[in-house]
Formats: C-alpha cells, structure tokens, sequence
C-alpha cells in the first residue's frame, strides 16, 4: 500500500504541475498579445488581475513591465509560480515513477523541460509566444500521448484526477479575479469586450463560446459557459464531471466505494454545477459561488491525500509541493 500511494502522490502531482505550467503559459500569453489593443490604464489592470488569476503575490519591486513580469511568471524558480519551476517539479514528480509511465511520456515530460530550462528572456524577448506556445502544446501532447500509451488503470486515473482538480480550481479564480464593477458595469465599449475576450482566450474557449452563443460578449454568458457548461473541456462544470468519474474508477479498483465522503464531496460539486442558473447565480454573489466551487476542490485534494496517499514522502519534492 505504501508503494501504492507513493505512485499515486507522484503522478497525481505530476499532472497538477503540467497543467498548471500549461495556464500559466496561456494567461501570460494573452496578456502579452493583447497589450497593443488595451489602453495603458486597462493594461495596468490586466496584470493585477493576471496575478490574482494565478493566486500570486509578485514580488513589490516587481516593475509592473512586459519582459519583467513574463520573466517572473516564465524563469523565476526562487518565488514559486513560475513555468520554470511547474516543470521542475513535474518532471522530478515524473522521474520518481518513470518505470511506471510509459517511455513516451517521460521522454516528452523530460523534453518539455529541457525545453525550459534551456531558455531564457534574452532569448525568447521578441518572440515570447512562440515559447509560451511551445508550453501549451508540449503539455497537450503529454496528455494525448498519456491516453494513447497508458493503460486505464489506477496510475492513469489520478493523472486524469490530478489533472481536472488543478483546472476545476484555476479556471475558477480566473473567473473570480474578472468579477469586479469595472467589468461588469463601469468598462464599456471595446474595454470591456476586450476583457471578455481575454477571458475566454485564456480558456481556449473563444471559439466554442461562439459556437453555443455569438461572437457578442456578454459577461452573464462568458461566466455560464466557462463556469456551467458541461460538454467544453475548459468549464468548471466538465472538469467537475471528469473529477467525479475518475474518483468513481479508483474507488472501484481499490474497494474503497462504500460510503466513500470523496465521491459524495465530488458529487455535490457536481449538482451544484449542474442545477444553477448564472442569473440566480450572479443574484445571489457569484464571487461567493466560485469561493465555495474552490472550496469543494480543495476538499477533494485533501480527501484524496487522506484516502489515497496519507504518506509523508522524506525528500526534497515535498518541500516543492
């Protein structure tokens, strides 16, 4: 059992970590391409929203500047939040159990890495999307090679666990950070769809939005899709469904089932998704919805350490964790 849960802390940490690398890279992406179009005064907005995005405190002599803020959130390993350092420990998270993964997926865990660790802001400054693109698409190529060469056992469904509990929970302090008066009301005009915009691009979700609603961006539909919509990999609802079902598969496989307070916490985050209506929801305190949304997440990791993991891992990853 030990070994068991030591598998499990690494390949579920492994996946938060690469998907964490994987938004991070896209806010900060977005950010930088849409500075041309935004004003001064709403571009100095877009980074302190970007931090609250990300649930990061810059450092106070942090100049509020393109290349110094894509250096802290793309090279800086000393504070934390950086994609340097979400790879770092993603890809140690993935060395632990590489005889456990398949060689595809370490050697692209281990690719994506060296991809980072040998870049630098002097080198990408000038064409920094290209990097932040290579991140993202590095990471969904992990995934896909994940689902293509893994068999569906219990290591597969806590990196699928892994994965949705870290996006559940990112996509909803992106929605909380862009819950404020100058969005809903006070920006106007081309502020305010731009900021919309943003948003939903940095849920890849512009397109599929538009698909279900229209290319006008209003704030009551852009926070219904991002947050309820159940068939677009990006909402909090389907990544509450794929939390659910993978909780669901790994209680099965270890007869763990009954009267299981995990899967019970999963589904009540679930129907809440499910059963809302966004005017109800924006009626009654949407920030105050998402904080419970992030709430029910945070339960649910702690549960699956409790259940799953409870194993005190004596070395230098945990102090990263």
């Amino acid at each position: 059992m030990a070994m068991l849960s030591r598998v499990a802390d690494h390949l579920y940490w492994m996946s938060r970590y690469l998907e964490r690398a994987q938004h991070t890279a896209r806010l900060l992406d977005v950010a930088l391409d849409m500075i041309p179009d935004r004003s001064p005064a709403a571009v100095a907005r877009s980074w302190e929203t970007l931090f609250a995005s990300l649930n990061v405190t810059p450092p106070e002599d942090l100049p509020r500047k393109p290349r110094h803020i894509t250096n802290f959130l793309a090279f800086d390993e000393e504070n934390g939040p950086s994609i340097a350092h979400h790879m770092t420990v993603a890809r140690e998270n993935a060395r632990q159990v590489r005889e456990l993964i398949s060689s595809e997926m370490w050697e692209q865990v281990n690719r994506l890495y060296l991809d980072v660790q040998t870049t630098n802001i002097n080198r990408i400054w000038g064409q920094s999307s290209e990097f932040l693109s290579s991140v993202k698409q590095g990471a969904h190529l992990f995934q896909g090679i994940t689902d293509s060469t893994m068999n569906r056992g219990e290591g597969w469904h806590f990196i699928q666990l892994g994965q949705y509990t870290e996006r559940a929970g990112n996509v909803a302090a992106l929605l909380n950070a862009h819950i404020d008066d100058q969005l809903a009301s006070t920006q106007q005009g081309a502020d305010q769809y731009l900021e919309l915009l943003g948003l939903l691009r940095s849920c890849t979700a512009f397109e599929a939005y538009c698909k279900v609603y229209s290319a006008e961006l209003h704030f009551e539909e852009v926070a219904e899709f991002l947050l309820l919509n159940d068939t677009f990999p990006f909402s909090v609802n389907f990544a509450a469904s794929q939390m659910r079902a993978g909780l669901e598969s790994i209680a099965d496989l270890t007869d763990t089932r009954r009267n299981n307070l995990l899967i019970r916490r999963a589904g009540r985050l679930k129907a809440m998704l499910d059963y809302e209506q966004i005017d109800e929801l924006i009626a009654g305190g949407l920030r105050r919805h998402l904080d419970t949304v992030q709430s029910l997440s945070a339960q649910i990791h702690s549960g699956v350490h409790d259940n799953y993991i409870a194993y005190s891992v004596e070395d230098k990853l945990t102090t990263l964790v």
